[in-house]
């Protein structure tokens, strides 16, 4: 209702294709209706609660959500119409988005996540940081400043570059794996206000087009397997029935990609346009819509629409009728930095947050016009 409305609308369209994930100010009944990633406005691409997607050949993936670790182990529970607890928890990362990510065995070059991984700070500019922010110093101590399940993905997935935001300042750091030498140059930006370091722009070698954003074969595969286990309770996934072959997926979404294409779904707008000329009526839609780019989505990989059901009428997925018949980058740390925290307790009483929030960003750029 600030600005996003414009580009919803189509009033302003943005000058570049633009991948974002969710944080924790998101409006999450409309991310939620884009479960599986999809385009939120033309140009600007939601890479879902967990997701992977291709730009030429680089490979995105991304966590959405911050984590807090008593709703970590649940499903995704809230139900619209959210009341003000749902409203703050159904943006916590839940484990079994993660455990989807942790599935990729393909090199990821770019991951993202909103709130950093927790030890990142090791890798970094320590003394620096607690000078912006002295008040990080008991958390780091104390092992809790991030995310556990942040820092769970970037040992696996060793991503080359690794960007976060949340904490309101810039900061950077480098991580050596243990595995085969790799490192992840990590960067996280601040606020986007005057005077603040919240834009950054790195230039990322690919090789030739399209450069445009495509679907990922084996991210499509890895939730063809699991969406028959989408938890939609309190209680957490049951991966025991996640029965699909892993290879077989993978070859039937192959087979899908090629004979339609790996573009993403078109956007089509699901809610009436918000007029900041008029006033927002109390009663206008409390429901849920089922976004067309989903519902295309579930289609094309033969799976159900979870998204809306309620858990005692839910019913298994139904298995895809296909599978019945058988089917040294140098640099000055400096150059790439990190920095600040903006989330809110939410486990007692519900707290405002900070009014002056606003978005971090960074541009990679790959061959873009003069």
């Amino acid at each position: 209702m600030n600005s996003f409305w414009k580009y919803y609308s189509g009033e302003k369209v943005a000058p570049f294709p633009t991948i974002f994930i969710g944080g924790n100010h998101e409006a999450s009944n409309y991310l939620w209706e884009l479960y599986y990633g999809g385009w939120a406005a033309p140009q600007i691409y939601f890479l879902g609660f967990a997701g992977v997607i291709k730009f030429g050949n680089i490979r995105i993936g991304g966590l959405s959500g911050i984590y807090k670790s008593h709703h970590y182990n649940m499903g995704h529970y809230e139900k619209l119409p959210y009341n003000q607890r749902d409203i703050r928890s159904i943006y916590h990362v839940r484990e079994y988005d993660v455990h989807k990510l942790l599935q990729i065995e393909e090199p990821i070059d770019i991951f993202l996540s909103h709130d950093w991984p927790v030890g990142i700070t090791d890798g970094g500019d320590l003394k620096a940081l607690l000078r912006q922010k002295p008040f990080f110093e008991q958390e780091i101590q104390e092992g809790t400043l991030g995310s556990k399940p942040a820092a769970e993905l970037l040992g696996k997935l060793r991503p080359p570059y690794w960007f976060s935001a949340h904490l309101h300042c810039k900061f950077a750091a480098l991580v050596q794996h243990e595995k085969g030498g790799h490192s992840t140059k990590f960067l996280a930006l601040d606020k986007c206000l005057p005077g603040r370091k919240f834009l950054q722009v790195i230039e990322i070698e690919s090789g030739p087009g399209p450069h445009e954003l495509q679907l990922d074969e084996e991210w499509l595969a890895i939730t063809t397997k699991y969406n028959a286990v989408l938890p939609l309770t309190i209680r957490s996934a049951n991966y025991n029935n996640a029965h699909l072959d892993i290879e077989q997926c993978r070859q039937f979404v192959r087979n899908k990609l090629r004979a339609r294409g790996p573009r993403p779904f078109e956007f089509v707008q699901t809610a009436p346009c918000y007029n900041p000329s008029q006033p927002v009526a109390d009663g206008l839609f409390h429901g849920f819509y089922k976004n067309p780019q989903t519902e295309g989505l579930l289609q094309f990989l033969e799976l159900d629409y979870l998204l809306n059901k309620m858990p005692e009428s839910r019913e298994p997925a139904a298995i895809p009728a296909s599978f019945a018949s058988g089917c040294s980058f140098d640099y000055d740390i400096e150059d790439i930095p990190i920095d600040d925290v903006d989330d809110v307790d939410d486990t007692d009483d519900l707290k405002e947050a900070d009014p002056e929030d606003a978005e971090e960003g960074i541009i990679l750029t790959s061959d873009l016009p003069n």
